[in-house]
């Protein structure tokens, strides 16, 4: 599980820096390593326009713990200065089986 959280007023960091993003996490899914994946929306809504984002969630399978947190730490958006902070933990998936 691999949680980071925005630095302040980053949509337009997010931006410029999501195509390159979405490429690793795509990567993940063709590899059916990847259970799922998104931002944490500033406000209740789908599409938060300028509030932005608080964070994303990335939940998927590594060979170990320290794979993840290399993976986590060439994100392009810590390159791009999106994200404040990275947290990597593990995860055990229970459920849908």
């Amino acid at each position: 599980m691999i949680h980071s959280t925005d630095v302040e007023n980053s949509l337009e960091l997010r931006k410029a820096a999501r195509p390159a993003h979405l490429e690793r996490l795509s990567k993940l899914d063709a590899q059916n390593r990847l259970f799922t994946a998104g931002p944490l929306p500033a406000v209740d809504s789908d599409d938060p326009q300028e509030a932005g984002f608080t964070g994303s969630l990335v939940v998927a399978e590594f060979d170990s713990l320290e794979a993840a947190r290399e993976w986590a730490a060439a994100d392009p958006y810590i390159a791009a200065g999106v994200y404040e902070n990275t947290v990597v933990k593990p995860f055990k998936k229970v459920f849908p089986a």
